[in-house]
């Protein structure tokens, strides 16, 4: 038998079957976790926000409404929790999006932005390294990135998400949607370039501020 959908999992919340949200939670709690990660960069901050995404869900899965996507209804969750956390890190800390970041950063984190990197030949050793110098100028300069502008790259190059998913994730209009995409390309481009150059040989990706069609 295979897993339950979404919509079945929902129905049997909705009247009163709490394993049935057990497993629920159990199915998005990875993607969530990674969201998370995508947006603090910090193993420990991402399990207490979706910790506290979790907590958020149980209390409001009676309100959600079939008209949404319970992906984007739990992605708006994780990521308002997401937001608020990194909003608080930056009041502690004034001077922590023009810090230098640690050494170390998460595996699970930087395969993630290997999907972003596009290279037009097979990796050998030279590009191996080229690609990971590439990683973490990416996970450096997205640090330094506003919050809003750190959002919407998130949803839209890491979790793939349409100009309409991101718009009701973070409940703006689709216009300022693409408005704050191409300012988050510019703003992550040039604090690329403050970060230093890129390795002179490699050819991955560079982030473009070019609008979208």
């Amino acid at each position: 038998m295979g897993q339950p959908s979404d919509t079945t999992l929902i129905e049997q919340v909705q009247a009163g079957d709490r394993a049935a949200l057990g497993r629920l939670l159990e199915m998005h709690q990875g993607r969530l976790f990674n969201i998370a990660l995508r947006m603090v960069s910090n193993r420990d901050d991402a399990a207490e926000v979706t910790q506290d995404a979790m907590v958020k869900i149980i209390q409001h899965i009676d309100t959600f409404r079939s008209e949404a996507q319970i992906t984007t209804w739990m992605t708006r969750i994780v990521m308002n929790q997401a937001i608020t956390r990194l909003r608080r890190r930056k009041l502690r800390d004034h001077a922590s999006l023009d810090s230098a970041r640690p050494t170390g950063h998460d595996s699970d984190q930087a395969a993630s932005l290997r999907q972003v990197l596009e290279s037009s030949r097979e990796p050998g050793p030279e590009q191996c390294v080229e690609d990971k110098e590439m990683i973490e100028r990416l996970l450096a300069a997205i640090d330094r990135l506003d919050t809003d502008f750190r959002a919407v790259l998130v949803l839209r190059d890491l979790e793939e998400m349409d100009y309409q998913q991101i718009a009701e994730t973070l409940e703006i209009k689709v216009g300022t949607v693409k408005s704050r995409l191409f300012r988050a390309r510019l703003a992550l481009r040039q604090e690329m370039q403050k970060i230093g150059p890129p390795p002179e040989v490699s050819q991955g990706f560079s982030p473009s501020p070019q609008a979208e069609a």
